[in-house]
């Protein structure tokens, strides 16, 4: 499938900037099941500084904002062709090796609730560790149904399960913290989804991958409850939500005080 993608993020401040640098993984890479054909980024009221690969090999760059601007858009067009590979991308690759993807993070720790949906779910119970993750996947879907306005970014797994509200992010840091705690690496992963029913779109998607040995890595959207197919679009992995954002950075004023800030996101995602 070949899928279209157009998104504009404005970051809006309430005083001038002083300084304020910018870190952007907004650039997905070909690799299995999907080839870039073309991906192009444009930024209005700064300056890319830098490009380089992370250590989970997400492609990044660096902005830096001009100083004294009050608001900067970064601007991602591209067309990236995909293939329904049903989750599936197979054998570790990159710097981090797979004991990395075992270490908690103070979004993805394990408490009181993680360990009882373990016992919940019952790894005995499952011919194949594939079945069980499938479980575990409707079974937090169930639990956490999705709810937007309930939860934010600093929200861990277990204050999730305690809301039972909550988004995308927050099935992925729940289904990882879940997964390491039975013993499987578990990364989370940002993107892009074509919807069915729409083409606007106010946010990037999320969903986990978990490393099943003779199979690799596969992918689990416990939002939407299926594996990723060719309408997802892959563009960065890590342990957690803060190893992957599109965009993240710091922002300093003019000395006068704390300054604000407000986002504004447009996407479109759509077949070509």
């Amino acid at each position: 499938m070949l899928l279209k993608i157009s998104h504009l993020t404005k970051y809006r401040f309430d005083q001038p900037v002083h300084y304020a640098l910018q870190q952007l993984r907004l650039m997905p890479r070909s690799g299995v099941g999907q080839t870039v054909n073309r991906w192009d980024v444009t930024v209005d009221g700064g300056v890319k500084e830098l490009e380089f690969d992370d250590q989970f090999n997400n492609h990044a760059m660096l902005v830096n904002i001009d100083p004294g601007q009050t608001e900067i858009s970064i601007t991602c067009e591209g067309e990236v062709e995909t293939t329904d590979l049903h989750g599936i991308i197979g054998q570790n690759h990159g710097f981090a090796p797979l004991w990395f993807f075992l270490r908690s993070t103070p979004l993805t720790e394990a408490g009181s609730r993680i360990r009882k949906l373990v016992k919940q779910i019952g790894q005995d119970d499952f011919d194949t560790e594939v079945t069980m993750m499938h479980a575990l996947s409707r079974l937090i879907g169930e639990i956490v149904p999705y709810q937007t306005g309930e939860t934010h970014a600093e929200t861990t797994a277990e204050e999730a399960l305690v809301a039972r509200n909550g988004v995308c992010q927050d099935h992925a840091h729940i289904f990882i913290s879940t997964v390491r705690e039975m013993g499987f690496p578990a990364r989370y992963v940002s993107g892009y989804l074509m919807m069915n029913d729409r083409i606007d779109q106010e946010a990037t998607h999320a969903w986990a991958e978990a490393y099943i040995p003779d199979i690799g890595w596969v992918g689990f959207d416990v939002s939407n409850g299926i594996s990723p197919d060719d309408r997802y679009i892959r563009m960065a992995t890590g342990l957690d939500y803060k190893d992957a954002a599109p965009i993240s950075g710091l922002s300093i004023g003019n000395g006068t005080g704390s300054m604000g800030e407000s986002m504004d996101v447009s996407i479109q995602v759509q077949q070509q």
